[in-house]
């Protein structure tokens, strides 16, 4: 009985032999994966830089592309000058609201 024991003994260690072939074969693996994805970004962002725009410099001697890009910078400068608008009254209100805290305490609620 007792080469039962140490048969199992060999059993457990060849298991974790071959477990740590399997990890180290998995990782070789997704090394390989991390590799090939990395490589298929590069490909993708060359061809990226190829696609873009070139700048045409008889853009900036064009008066009607001139006066687009004119016209789309005033729509946003506009945008902008709302949004700033509406962020300078909430600084304000709140600017108001700490100096007199204990005014909208005091104040009663509004009845219906």
């Amino acid at each position: 009985m007792g080469g039962t024991e140490d048969s199992g003994k060999n059993e457990c260690a060849t298991k974790t032999e071959e477990d740590k072939h399997e990890k180290k074969e998995k990782s070789k693996h997704k090394d390989e994966d991390e590799k090939g994805a990395k490589s298929e970004e590069k490909a993708k962002d060359k061809k990226k830089d190829k696609d873009k725009k070139k700048k045409d410099p008889e853009d900036k001697k064009d008066l009607s592309k001139l006066k687009l890009k004119l016209e789309k910078l005033d729509a946003k400068m506009q945008a902008l000058a709302i949004k700033r608008e509406e962020i300078v009254k909430l600084i304000s209100d709140a600017e108001k609201a700490a100096a007199n805290p204990t005014a909208e305490a005091a104040a009663p609620p509004p009845s219906a």
